[in-house]
């Protein structure tokens, strides 16, 4: 016998891990079915399971089992990044309580430690993958460091640094002042901060008396600065373009130049170039020829070694011994030593509050600098090209189709991928130098020293490369290294392409796009034939979830708390196309009620001797009853696959939800409960026990991608198969029903019925212990008909004393409504006061109507529209609408008791 309610702690735990040892997550490359491929994003092997990873893995997991039980040979491909900042961070810090650190450990050991931290503590997020019940193939697991997908990266290195598509040069990259690295636009994050935008007087040499002001957000970078910028239409400044301005602190002249990147509108419409510390600024120095000396050393302190010569005193204008003192001083430090020693000269116009983005390293939290090194590049503009026209052709599908805007936007404009890093942690650089700075990329050492000895006519001794690659240039591999490529696998021969490709919008750029450029480069193919781009997760207010806010939620303590099917259900329903998923634990707590109703309805089949039939036929079944639930069964089954395959999660949550809470739950097992309390063992009892064993069995497997574990749980405790079998049962099919329509119009009349009935004694208030006749009115002799036959489910239902037709004049006091051609006529007279109903639904008319008022004010105010956030006003609008649909409620029970 069932328990009163399901506990899925111990059956998730107990039913995955015979799942897993049993192998049922496992591809097979000798199998006759067409594959199914859906590479995981891997997570970072630092990471713990936080709300987006439980969308992305549950849509994965939903699609994998659905394909896995419509007979298709899957592999979902698990893994973890070896994210080289973030663990290089964690196993720093751990170094830091132990009193040491990887600069006194040296690179060697630093990396056997970071190795030894990965085997004790990395990868607990695949733990955690497992309590969501990702059915991930886990003997294939691999990590972007593995062997075999190092040797994958040297390979792509090599090549495409012999194919001249990798290089060396010195360009402007963010720079992490802790990590005393370059990285990468998404490990930036723009804070919005209060600062200052301070007003420096520039005097125009040999015009002591004449002056350019420029307006800062970072006064220290002026050391750096080499040019003036106005804008080319500036008439203010036009007599001045061409001339030099005498840079205070420093003396050194540089020219005024006209250039669009100025903007006549902020500030004083004149800027200072400082082509070594800013992004903007690198181009116009680029434009323009100019010199680019960088003023900020690696840790973000004042360095005067590229400027040193450049020192002039000027009386009043420059002290090289005040500059000097700057030296080693941190930014912070010298910006305040800088403004004040303007202000002292009087160079300093005025100050503003100013509020700007800053960029922050997402890891480290220090302020980004942009800075000016020698890097490796990828020539990311030829790889894009074949991507690009892989879009425009068709042959990688967006879902939504609106990002392949995105997508086209970004590649079309795209910039050389600066790959290399300044880290221990990751894919060292395969190259070598020679004592001459000579490079040579290879394989492997020894393959360099040969390359050397060709180079030099003899053996020198040869320096390895110290940086590391970009985490991301290992995982624009992912699909087709994790298959065993370089070398010609079976795997790879039948797995590559991929089928579809899950994942945010976030990333289409920094990763999607990458493994497009990557294995068409390589594989001369696509990596996935669809890209399905899901939103992010915000609070149920539509708000970003933030630690600040305190408005996430952690999906562990949801699955301890309501359980994965209930966590995993309520991901799929929130999913829609194109839009962002508004999630809280009110949400999971709802959903949780859908688990518990078809628990519940289990247990109340259980209790009614159903079960499985062997041989059922359900194009036998002759109760109207029967045909009709086994029909609305069959839209179910079409609807739902219909929805995985156009990716609708949503759509397949609601018609499961729709099908089983309200088809089967709320209407046949009411309807059914006469018949199958009925001790009739061959008959109608029989037959309607049968077709509930199979409805019940294909709500099952219809529920199975979405909720495995309460599933599989019903499926062998009814008999359907053994324990961890579902998963591996068939997608479910609409059966052959004869005469479904004439089923479906009756079942559907007695369900307009019955509700119909149900809304006016909701609207008359009337208490659930009178029972109403119910009188009817022009029906026909069918109508008439079906009302005797389902007299008792009438009167059940709709709490009906008896339903006959209307005798003699209509009585007074009675509330009407139509069903088809017929008037149903409820006397409630003597049941209700209908003059103080009445006055009661007045009341509550003139309440709606108060509120309606005042937010249609509030959406009239332009102001607030503008002002408040898109999630408030979005608010007020569904309130809006909530109110005008009760008020037309609220008129229509009026009008019955008119």
């Amino acid at each position: 016998m069932l328990d009163k309610s399901f506990s899925p702690g111990e059956t998730e735990t107990s039913l995955y891990a015979l799942w897993e040892g049993c192998g049922a997550f496992a591809a097979d490359p000798n199998s006759p079915h067409r594959p199914y491929t859906i590479m995981i994003p891997p997570p970072n092997v630092t990471g713990t399971l936080h709300v987006g990873h439980a969308l992305t893995m549950t849509l994965q997991d939903t699609l994998i089992r659905w394909r896995r039980m419509q007979g298709r040979d899957v592999l979902w491909q698990p893994g973890t990044d070896h994210a080289g900042i973030a663990t290089q961070l964690v196993v720093e810090r751990m170094l830091q309580k132990e009193g040491t650190s990887r600069q006194t450990l040296g690179r060697e050991a630093f990396e056997k430690r970071v190795w030894e931290w990965k085997a004790q503590s990395g990868g607990g997020i695949t733990t955690q993958l497992r309590r969501l019940g990702a059915s991930l193939d886990w003997p294939r697991e691999r990590f972007t460091m593995d062997d075999g997908l190092s040797e994958a990266v040297r390979e792509v290195f090599v090549t495409l640094y012999r194919e001249g598509l990798i290089y060396r040069d010195r360009r402007l990259v963010n720079w992490d002042p802790t990590f005393r690295s370059a990285i990468s636009d998404l490990e930036v994050d723009n804070r919005e901060m209060r600062g200052n935008l301070w007003y420096i007087r520039y005097p125009i040499d040999g015009q002591t008396e004449r002056t350019i002001t420029v307006a800062t957000t970072r006064p220290e970078t002026m050391l750096g600065d080499m040019a003036v910028a106005v804008h080319p239409d500036d008439e203010r400044y036009a007599d001045l373009v061409g001339q030099s301005v005498v840079l205070p602190l420093t003396g050194r002249r540089i020219r005024i130049i006209a250039d669009e990147h100025s903007d006549p509108e902020k500030g004083s419409g004149a800027v200072k170039i400082t082509p070594a510390h800013d992004f903007n600024d690198f181009e116009v120095g680029r434009r323009h020829d100019l010199a680019m000396p960088s003023v900020l050393d690696a840790d973000a302190c004042i360095t005067l070694e590229e400027i040193a010569d450049e020192l002039q005193a000027q009386d009043g204008i420059s002290d090289p011994a005040f500059v000097r003192t700057l030296q080693g001083m941190p930014r912070d430090e010298a910006r305040k030593a800088i403004v004040a020693e303007l202000e002292r000269l009087g160079w300093l116009e005025k100050i503003e509050a100013h509020t700007n983005q800053v960029p922050h390293a997402e890891r480290s939290g220090a302020v980004v600098e942009p800075r000016l090194t020698t890097q490796w590049y990828c020539d990311a503009k030829t790889l894009a090209a074949p991507a690009i026209e892989a879009v425009e052709t068709g042959r990688v599908e967006f879902v939504p189709r609106q990002w392949e805007n995105t997508f086209f936007a970004w590649m079309r404009d795209i910039q050389p991928w600066c790959i290399s890093r300044q880290l221990w942690w990751g894919h060292r650089i395969p190259a070598w130098y020679g004592p001459d700075g000579h490079v040579f990329v290879a394989h492997d050492e020894a393959e360099a020293i040969g390359q050397a000895r060709d180079h030099y006519g003899r053996d020198e001794v040869l320096t390895r490369d110290d940086d590391v690659l970009d985490t991301w240039f290992s995982s624009a591999l992912w699909p087709f290294s994790t298959l065993g490529w370089p070398q010609q696998t079976p795997e790879l021969a039948r797995y590559y392409p991929t089928d579809v490709l899950v994942t945010g919008f976030d990333i289409i750029f920094f990763w999607v796009a990458r493994m497009m450029m990557m294995g068409l480069h390589f594989m001369k193919d696509v990596p996935f034939r669809k890209v399905f781009i899901h939103g992010l997760v915000r609070d149920e207010r539509g708000q970003k979830m933030s630690k600040s806010k305190g408005n996430g939620i952690d999906p562990l303590e949801m699955i301890d708390t309501y359980g994965a099917d209930a966590m995993r259900f309520t991901i799929c329903a929130l999913t829609g196309l194109g839009r962002d998923v508004k999630l809280g634990r009110r949400k999971v707590e709802e959903y949780r009620s859908f688990t518990t109703k078809l628990w519940n309805a289990a247990r109340f089949c259980e209790m009614n001797q159903v079960a499985p039939v062997s041989g059922f036929d359900p194009a036998s079944v002759k109760s109207p009853l029967g045909r009709w639930l086994l029909a609305e069964a069959g839209r179910a089954v079409e609807d739902a696959t219909a929805a995985l395959e156009a990716f609708r999660f949503d759509e397949y949550a609601a018609t499961c939800y729709r099908f089983v809470w309200n088809c089967f739950c709320d209407w046949f097992l009411e309807f059914a409960k006469p018949v199958l309390n009925a001790d009739d063992k061959t008959g109608e009892a029989a037959e309607i026990r049968a077709v509930t064993a199979h409805v019940l069995g294909l709500i099952l497997r219809l529920l199975q991608p979405v909720m495995p574990f309460m599933t599989d749980e019903l499926w062998h405790r009814f008999g359907y198969g053994a324990r961890g079998s579902l998963m591996q049962a068939a997608w479910p099919a609409p059966d052959t029903v004869s005469d479904a329509q004439q089923a479906g119009a009756e079942m559907e009349w007695l369900i307009r019925f019955i509700t119909e009935i149900r809304t006016v004694r909701a609207e008359m208030n009337v208490p659930p212990s009178r029972l109403a006749p119910v009188l009817l009115r022009d029906a026909s002799a069918q109508t008439v008909a079906r009302a005797q036959k389902w007299a008792e489910a009438i009167g059940r239902m709709a709490r009906v004393s008896e339903v006959r037709p209307l005798e003699g004049e209509m009585p007074e006091g009675a509330a009407q409504l139509v069903v088809d051609e017929a008037t149903l006529i409820l006397p409630l007279a003597g049941i209700i006061d209908l003059s103080q109903e009445r006055q009661r639904l007045e009341k509550e008319c003139g309440k709606v109507d108060g509120e309606i008022a005042k937010v249609e004010r509030k959406l009239a105010n332009a102001d607030f529209v503008a002002r408040a956030k898109p999630e408030v006003v979005e608010e007020n609008r569904e309130r809006l609408a909530a109110f005008r649909a009760e008020r037309v409620r609220l008129d229509a029970a009026l009008a019955r008791i008119s």
